[in-house]
């Protein structure tokens, strides 16, 4: 089964590589979507595809790359669209 989850990641999340880490996890997943930095200081991700992937990112985003440091995590599950096509950088 496919699905969509839109998260919202906090802490000290910008500046060290983590959109770059989550575009090469989610291409390794099999996963499409996109990534960016927010205004305030968090990072935005859309993942989609199948269920188990897509729970893996949202996984892997609790924790992020080596320099990061997660703070809080918040995630809303949709409908998969299928409407991208790869994970990209967006800004």
């Amino acid at each position: 089964m496919k699905k969509m989850a839109r998260v919202l990641i906090s802490g000290r999340v910008q500046g060290v590589a983590f959109r770059a880490n989550t575009q090469r996890m989610a291409r390794q997943l099999g996963l499409s979507g996109w990534v960016r930095n927010l205004p305030d200081g968090q990072v935005e991700a859309l993942f989609e595809g199948d269920e188990e992937a897509v729970e893996r990112a949202v996984d892997w985003c609790r924790v992020g790359p080596p320099a990061a440091h997660v703070t809080q995590v918040k995630v809303e599950y949709g409908p998969y669209s299928g409407r991208y096509t790869d994970f990209s950088i967006t800004y």
